[in-house]
């Protein structure tokens, strides 16, 4: 049992170092990895590039430069693997490729009229010991077409549901549709996206769905693409809308004031899609006066009368519906002076001026008439009083002051008789 005991202490400590030599190689193999990716990313010999992007037809510039050189020469290379440019030289013959700058630390080269083939990975390297590269990633946008709209070649009638289509053709990445009606951006479904056969592009297809009024006559209907490779806005098609509807009809008058004896017309305007080319004179409760004539849009008549008073009516009819309004004529007097529109209400407003006055002096007369009546009936009883009171002071007894009060004196005093 202690030999036991013996064995198990003289074990641990070989176990412990082992671990300790473990852990001493691992944090020496971290530390080496760290001191390596920090030296590779110092190295002044690792060529430097960056990834771009072009638009088809466009000029890409690939750039690589390193901080040191030890007289060995960069070179760009294609996405097959091709030499384009070793230092100063051509190597690939293709006019779309030039050199813009050739040093020992910096090769630039331009690729014009940049197709979609061109899209990849471009490799420049430096052929030190070992041989360093960088890669930079050129993208390359597919141009989307100029969008189409399909759906409604022909009028559309007011209160009819039309379903319009957009598409647009060869955008890469899938370029994105918006519709517009008379520049306020409408929702329309979501894109659908199809991929080009044979090409890395796509064809996007929008719809938008909408209820058309008669304020839509005329309107412009747009679809714009939007794509990272349209650098000047969006790219737009627009075309009108005509919506058919029934007209709405005003008569307008030829003056504001109609004169007995005048020539007068009355113009039935009518507002339509299609323009109105039919229209119907009325007069309610009666029919025309005899010297109105019906001239198309306008009703003439060549002299006014008072028995021409009355209500007129328009009808106007463009094929896809009437519409119908009514006029209040009313002739004045030929005594009006036609150059002073207000002549009648300035002498009706004089006549209601002088007749409110007359009222108003009137009932002011009738007024000092009962304060004055008033005033007399009151001093009238207050004498009245007096005097049937009168002689009853000086009476000797209630007899005597009840006669003299009743006649003011004896009987005997009023009346004297003599006889011859």
């Amino acid at each position: 049992m202690s030999g036991m005991r013996v064995r198990q202490s003289m074990t641990f400590p070989s176990f412990q170092r082992a671990a300790l030599r473990a852990l001493a190689a691992l944090t020496m193999l971290l530390a080496t990895s760290v001191r390596s990716n920090y030296v590779f990313d110092e190295d002044p010999f690792q060529p430097v590039t960056q990834d771009e992007t072009v638009a088809v037809g466009g000029v890409v510039t690939l750039t690589c430069s390193v901080k040191e050189n030890d007289n060995s020469s960069l070179q760009w290379s294609n996405t097959a693997q091709q030499t384009l440019y070793f230092g100063e030289k051509r190597a690939l013959r293709d006019n779309r490729i030039q050199l813009v700058k050739s040093t020992g630390t910096e090769l630039i080269i331009t690729i014009a009229e940049v197709q979609l083939s061109d899209d990849g990975e471009y490799t420049c390297s430096i052929f030190t010991m070992p041989v360093r590269t960088a890669r930079a990633t050129v993208t390359v946008l597919g141009v989307p077409g100029k969008p189409v709209i399909t759906g409604f070649e022909d009028a559309v009638q007011e209160g009819s549901t039309v379903t319009l289509t957009c598409t647009s053709s060869g955008s890469k990445p899938p370029a994105k549709l918006h519709w517009y009606l008379n520049q306020e951006e409408k929702p329309g479904r979501p894109d659908v996206v199809e991929s080009n056969p044979e090409e890395p592009t796509y064809t996007v297809t929008s719809e938008l769905i909408f209820t058309v009024t008669r304020d839509d006559n005329n309107a412009l209907i747009a679809c714009a693409v939007d794509h990272p490779s349209i650098a000047n806005g969006d790219k737009k098609t627009e075309q009108p809308l005509s919506v058919l509807f029934s007209p709405s009809v005003s008569i307008q008058p030829e003056s504001d004031l109609p004169r007995e004896g005048e020539k007068f017309y009355l113009q039935c305007v009518a507002n339509g899609n299609p323009e109105p080319t039919a229209f119907v004179w009325r007069r309610k409760d009666g029919e025309l006066p005899p010297l109105a004539k019906v001239d198309g849009a306008f009703l003439r008549f060549e002299s006014l009368n008072k028995t021409d008073n009355g209500i007129y009516e328009c009808q106007a009819d463009n094929g896809i519906g009437m519409g119908d309004v009514s006029h209040t004529l009313l002739v004045q007097e030929a005594g009006v002076n036609a150059a002073d529109p207000t002549a009648m209400s300035t002498s009706s407003g004089v006549d209601h001026a002088v007749i409110g006055g007359v009222v108003a002096v009137i009932v002011f007369i009738m007024l000092c008439l009962l304060i004055v009546l008033g005033r007399y009936l009151i001093r009238h009883k207050g004498t009245y009083l007096t005097h049937e009171a009168k002689g009853s002071d000086d009476a000797p007894d209630a007899d005597t002051a009840i006669i003299n009060a009743e006649g003011g004196h004896s009987g005997v005093d009023d009346k004297k008789e003599y006889f011859i």
